[in-house]
């Protein structure tokens, strides 16, 4: 990946327009306060390099999913709130990411300030990659920086359009430090390296299995998806979650894998779809006809732990189990732990997606590990070996 950093290029009394990933969980009733700032805060070491260096900084972003058109519940305003308190310099916000307004004010930007802008996905042009609205964004900068990860994989106008209107462009902090742990795993991982894929559904993840199973001396399957393989093996797995259109896919994966592909070898069994069911531990050729499977059980957590153990390198993407529903988060927990022993005794560990993540920072886990990414689709993306448009628009 041939990119320049923000370290290779010169931003003193430049205006540097800075795409960010700042898409952060909200109260769902008005006044609208955010719930977790992770994805601020990530930003914070390129936004703080960047104002140390005297740039004139345009800071941009997109928040869920406003229909082309600004939503009072999507406003950035409160982002600028909050990092007004995080971030000790001057700090304006713009009612809007384009237009006379916006360019008086990124005009009349002092070296060490901050502008703030609205929403860009109050604009559909954004997300149609639209040159007009590219050309628009790019009248405000000298310099192009992309730090949100979590969004190279869309082709948006912030983030691959606006490349082709701004001659200097570089990564931000958070961007090369994916770039380095993800690039890393997949070009050049220490032996043995073991991935582990979770979820619910073989369909979102068949490229990623496909991808690490050329790569991976042993890739091990839990989450809902395992289901799907069992019954590709003939075996009877009761109400379990499972994706029939799937069943010869497996198969084939299966045939086609023989000692890479690691299935779990026992499962907890639940009577309903609920935290405070009757549930037990079962051996996968005994799920009960009217139960489901929701967890990993513990000869597998046993199994998995071992491989983990025996690891340089691990991604993982994707919960064991119902993780959400404290009865059936034990088998998600114990590779969270499993992983951080694994870092603390020299592996590199990688983790990816949101619900993997999420349960990391249930567990407390999250800074045990080598590298948590913040973008689920673009990491997913990524490890399926497919160029991540706004990765490929930094590169000269």
């Amino acid at each position: 990946m041939n990119y320049k950093t923000i370290d290779q290029i010169d931003v003193s009394n430049k205006r540097v327009f800075l795409r960010v990933d700042f898409n952060v969980p909200f109260t769902k009733e008005a006044p609208y306060t955010i719930t977790d700032d992770t994805r601020i805060r990530a930003a914070l070491p390129t936004i703080e390099a960047l104002i140390e260096h005297n740039a004139k900084l345009i800071i941009a972003s997109h928040l869920g999913r406003p229909k082309g058109k600004p939503e009072e519940k999507y406003s950035l305003n409160p982002v600028f709130e909050h990092l007004k308190e995080l971030v000790k310099v001057n700090i304006t916000f713009a009612s809007d990411c384009i237009g006379p307004e916006v360019e008086k004010l990124a005009a009349a930007l002092q070296p060490g300030e901050i502008l703030l802008l609205e929403n860009l996905r109050f604009h559909a042009e954004e997300e149609k990659n639209d040159p007009a609205f590219a050309q628009s964004l790019a009248k405000h900068a000298d310099v192009y920086v992309d730090d949100a990860f979590g969004a190279a994989h869309r082709a948006h106008a912030s983030i691959e359009g606006i490349t082709h209107y701004v001659k200097v462009k570089a990564a931000g902090y958070l961007m090369d430090k994916e770039l380095k742990f993800l690039g890393g795993v997949l070009m050049n991982p220490a032996h043995p390296f073991v991935a582990i894929i979770g979820g619910a559904k073989i369909s979102g993840k068949i490229d990623v299995i496909q991808s690490l199973l050329q790569k991976a001396h042993k890739v091990l399957i839990g989450g809902g998806m395992t289901y799907t393989f069992l019954k590709a093996q003939g075996k009877e797995i009761g109400k379990s979650l499972v994706e029939d259109d799937k069943v010869e896919l497996a198969k084939s994966l299966l045939d086609h894998s023989q000692t890479h592909l690691v299935l779990p070898v026992d499962s907890v069994a639940a009577k309903e779809f609920k935290n405070d069911t009757e549930y037990k531990t079962v051996s996968q050729d005994n799920i009960p006809k009217d139960w489901q499977g929701v967890d990993i059980g513990s000869k597998t957590i046993e199994l998995f732990t071992k491989e983990i153990a025996g690891a340089k390198t691990i991604v993982w993407n994707g919960p064991m189990g119902v993780f959400e529903m404290p009865n059936f988060a034990r088998g998600t927990l114990a590779i969270a732990e499993a992983m951080a022993r694994a870092t603390a005794n020299g592996a590199t560990t990688v983790v990816g997606g949101g619900d993997s993540v999420a349960a990391l920072e249930q567990a407390h886990l999250a800074d045990k590990m080598s590298h948590v990414s913040t973008g689920g689709g673009a990491s997913l993306e990524f490890l399926e070996g497919k160029v991540l448009p706004g990765v490929r628009a930094l590169e000269e």
